[in-house]
This record gives C-alpha cells, sequence and structure tokens, in this order.
C-alpha cells in the first residue's frame, strides 16, 4: 500500500489512538463541535442603523484569516474596546501555524525523539531499536492532539474576548466591506472601518509535478500519509524540507534530501550548518547539494521516480516537494482596492503594515520575509495598535529568534559571525561544546555548540547562534542579553543553576575573553 492510501478504518483509529493519549481532564474538556455559522457562541449582527439613516460600519475591525496574525490582531482590537469579527474559511481556527505548519511538524518531530530516545541515550545491556511497522495513526495521534488543544485555546481565547468568528470565505468589496460567501453558497457584506489580509501562505507546486499522484506530496500532503513510507526523497533543503527529513530519518525512514544550491539553509552560521550536516548524516539522510531535479512522476507501482539533471534517477515511497512557499492572495478581491501581489503572492505593505490602501492593513506569511509564526504574532498585534493609535505595541523587536527545529534543533539571534565580518565589525568569536558542559554530557549531546559573537572593544554581545538539545529555548537568553546591551562582562559575572546548558554562555564568554585580552567591558 503506497503511503497515502485510504484505509477504511482509518479515521477511526486516529480517534481511538488520540483518546488514549487524552487524560480525564482532558477527556471532559472536549469543546462541542462548531455551529454551521459561527465557531464562537455569538451571533453576528446586521449593520446597524443610526437615526439619521446613514450607516455606519458594523465592526471596527475585520480580520480574513485566523492564524497567528489575525488572532492576535483581533484579540489586541477586543480588549482595547474595539468590536472585531474574524472571518475563517477552514473549520477549525489556527491558520497553517497549526493546521498543517509549525505546531503540526514540531509534534511530530517531539514523537519522533520519543520513538529514537534509548538509540540516543542507550542502557548497557538493553537492546533498543526504533519501532518498525510504526502506524501513521499512533504516530500522528500525539500531532492530532496538541492541534486539538490548540483549537480549544484559541477558540476559547477568542470568545472571551468577544471576538466573532465567521466561517466562510472573506472577499474584500470595497475598502470599508467585507463578503462572506458560506459552503451553502449564501452570502453577506459586513462593514467595517479597517480590513486585516492574514490568509497566511501556501506550499509553492511546480508545474509538471502530479500532486493527485498518491505518493507526491507538498508540506501540506505530508500530514496526511496513512502509512509510514519506508523511503522519502524531499526536492528542497530549507527550513521545512530539512525539518521532515530528520523527523523521519529518526523513526529509520531512508531519506534524500535533494538541494540545487551548493549547501542547505545559506543564512546559518557555517560552523553552526556544519554541525547539523553531520547530525543528518549520522543517522543515515543522504544529502545531495548542487543536485537540480529535472522531473517527479508517479508510478504505477505506488510510488515516485526522482530524475536529477545530471540522469540519477532514484524511486521511493514518497515525494514530498518543499521549495518555496506562495502568499494566500488570490481571490481575496484586492485589485479592486489597488492592492497588487508580486508574483509570489506577497502583498507590500509599510512599517505599520499598511497596504496601499489606507483602510486594509496585511500582516503574516502573506507578507514574506521573515514568515515565522512568532513574527506574525507580533506583526498582527502591531497592524491592530496602529489602526486604532494604541499605544501599546508599536514596531517589531529589533532581535527576533529564529529557531529551526532540525535534530539536531538550531536556535539564531542577531549576527552571525559570517555576517558581522562582512560588515566590517571588529568582532571576537566565543564558543562552548555541550561535551564540555554537565548537562550536555547528561543529554548524550556530544556535538552541539553555543556560539556568541561579540565587539571586540566593547565586548557587547551581537549574535547567538546554537546547534544541539534545546539550541530554540537557549537562544531567547542571548536574545534578552542583546536588547539590553550586555555582554561578556555580564555573562562572566551571572551565576547560572549548574548543571544546565545555560551555564554554555558564561563558558562562551570565557572564551571570547581568553580571545580579546586587553579588551573594555560593555557598560
Amino acid at each position: 500500500m503506497h503511503p497515502r492510501a485510504g484505509r477504511a478504518d482509518g479515521t477511526h483509529s486516529m480517534a481511538r489512538a488520540v483518546f488514549a493519549l487524552m487524560s480525564p481532564r482532558q477527556r471532559d474538556g472536549l469543546r462541542k463541535p462548531p455551529p454551521n455559522e459561527l465557531v464562537s457562541g455569538a451571533r453576528l449582527k446586521s449593520p446597524s442603523q443610526p437615526a439619521d439613516g446613514h450607516s455606519v460600519p458594523s465592526y471596527d475591525l475585520i480580520c480574513i484569516g485566523s492564524g497567528p496574525a489575525g488572532e492576535k490582531a483581533a484579540l489586541v482590537a477586543a480588549q482595547f474596546g474595539r468590536r472585531a469579527a474574524i472571518v475563517e474559511l477552514a473549520p477549525r481556527p489556527g491558520g497553517a501555524m497549526v493546521n498543517t505548519g509549525t505546531v503540526a511538524s514540531k509534534a511530530l518531530r517531539e514523537t519522533a525523539l520519543v520513538a529514537s530516545a534509548m538509540r540516543r541515550r542507550p542502557i548497557p545491556g538493553y537492546d533498543a531499536v526504533a519501532p518498525v511497522g510504526l502506524s501513521m495513526q499512533r504516530f500522528m495521534a500525539r500531532r492530532t492532539l496538541v492541534q486539538m488543544e490548540e483549537h480549544d485555546r484559541i477558540e476559547g481565547g477568542l470568545e472571551s474576548a468577544g471576538v466573532e468568528i465567521v466561517r466562510g470565505r472573506g472577499e474584500v468589496v470595497d475598502a470599508n466591506t467585507v463578503r462572506v460567501t458560506r459552503a451553502d453558497g449564501s452570502s453577506e457584506l459586513l462593514n467595517t472601518q479597517y480590513i486585516l489580509i492574514a490568509t497566511g501562505s501556501s506550499p509553492a507546486r511546480a508545474k509538471g509535478v502530479d500532486f493527485t499522484h498518491p505518493a507526491i506530496v507538498d508540506a501540506d500532503g505530508i500530514l496526511e500519509l496513512e502509512s509510514m513510507p519506508r523511503s522519502l526523497a524531499i526536492v528542497g533543503a530549507g527550513v521545512i524540507g530539512s525539518e521532515y527529513a530528520s523527523i523521519f530519518a529518526e523513526l529509520g525512514v531512508a531519506v534524500t534530501l535533494i538541494e540545487p544550491r551548493s549547501t542547505l539553509m545559506r543564512f546559518l552560521d557555517e560552523e553552526i550548518r556544519e554541525i547539523l550536516k553531520q547530525g543528518m548524516e549520522d543517522v543515515g539522510i543522504r544529502l545531495l547539494f548542487g543536485r537540480a531535479t529535472s522531473s517527479v512522476e508517479g508510478l504505477q507501482n505506488g510510488q515516485a521516480r526522482t530524475t536529477l539533471v545530471d540522469g540519477e534517477t532514484m524511486d521511493t515511497d514518497c515525494v514530498l516537494w518543499s521549495l518555496g512557499r506562495n502568499g494566500n492572495s488570490r481571490g481575496l478581491g484586492l485589485e479592486t482596492v489597488g492592492v497588487v501581489p508580486d508574483e509570489r503572492g506577497n502583498i507590500k505593505v509599510d512599517s505599520h503594515y499598511r497596504t496601499a490602501c489606507a483602510t486594509i492593513f496585511a500582516a503574516g506569511d502573506v507578507i514574506g520575509f521573515p514568515a515565522l509564526a512568532s513574527t506574525s504574532m507580533e506583526q498582527g498585534r502591531i497592524a491592530a495598535c496602529h489602526m486604532f493609535g494604541i499605544p501599546f505595541l508599536t514596531r517589531l523587536a529589533d532581535t527576533v529568534p529564529m529557531g529551526i527545529y532540525t535534530i539536531p534543533a538550531i536556535g539564531s539571534v542577531g549576527l552571525t559571525e559570517e555576517e558581522a565580518v562582512a560588515g566590517a565589525r571588529d568582532i571576537v568569536v566565543g564558543r562552548a561544546h555541550y561535551r564540555d558542559n554537565a548537562r550536555g554530557r547528561m543529554l548524550g549531546d556530544d556535538r552541539g555548540l553555543l556560539k556568541a559573537v561579540f565587539d571586540r572593544k566593547t565586548g557587547a554581545l551581537l549574535g547567538v547562534s546554537v546547534v544541539g538539545e534545546d539550541a530554540t529555548e537557549l537562544v531567547h537568553f542571548g536574545q534578552l542579553a542583546i536588547a539590553s546591551g550586555h555582554g561578556i562582562q555580564h555573562l562572566i559575572e551571572t551565576c547560572f543553576n549548574y548543571p544546565s546548558l545555560t551555564e554554555l554562555y558564561k563558558t562562551a564568554a570565557y572564551d571570547a575573553l581568553a580571545a580579546s585580552i586587553p579588551y573594555r567591558a560593555a557598560a
């Protein structure tokens, strides 16, 4: 059976697996299915008519899309006394962040790590192997449970704040009107002072690749596999492709990662990237860099064949196409108000997230880079604050961390060594290896590295890159230190818990100190 072949009991198997994971509290707390038109209990009201007969906006803000940007914008508006609504086409809220992207893939990663934990941290005399024949229903159960809990959190928070969720497809009619078309074909017009486009993005699909074949999927389709593939080819070694390569390789799937450029994720610190590549090769991932794909075709036996430009072919149970994403801006009626997306579907905005139309804002993946769930949340909040003159949050933070949930994970904030050198900064680099840290040794991570970039003259911290266990958490301490102007002196003077990975910062500071004496401590 090919990976995406349906099974009659698939849905029930998933439901049983998810229910088995629930605690009694979680089982008792399951929310009832949303009604046909509204997710929250609130009812939509018709546009009101004042005594003088002139129409007034029904809402202060309508967000099209309930992903991180739309959710947070609506919450800020409602919490500051504005009437807000979200128009959402999908059955449950959260957008790609919850349903197909961030939450889903990271939950899968944690399940994969649990399944392989004994291999990574062996016990003498105990022969642990990854489970053989693991069903996709059981593998996906934890992901599904986390998604359900996130759905409940979002719906509960919006309902508590008084935000209405309107079910249907939203379309901009004019600068202050949104048409909502429901699944049954009926529609209604909603008036509003402001509109936020928060429709997210979708995987880019290459022409000539048959995504209807069950063995050929994109980043959304990989989550719908019915059986665990024995072999997987991934075209594109960006963040998403690299994360899924790590997840499936951890479970013993034979993974080939194909990247047309010279290496993966070139924005990473070079030293950190090399450690990631070593970790990938350790679990058997075949890395093919500088190798372009000429075709991907489905085979009659249920597999897929990937052909490279140089003529090499490979047949695998599944092919994941992971080369970029496009903004979900098509069909929104934006052209009628003078807002024209670019060729990738991304919408151009100013520093306040306002589009070319004064009453229409956009935030999240639909505006392009950096397209992170964390920045999307902040962009939504900032946009709402600028709409209504709320002196709460006016700009995105100068230091935005990045977390890549590969195995090993990567966290980065501020300047990499290469960026600092390219900017003609006089720097000194401090390194701290996990193998020299007690907590790192306990975790069995002998390759992890925290790399800190300091200003040679002042000792101020300019950037941090981490690869290894808890890298995506560790990076936040560096973010705070950069934002507050701290550096070598502060890190040396700080007393950290022992044993802890956070102590890597002190080790890196001493390493930089040894390389930079004499220096003047940061003020």
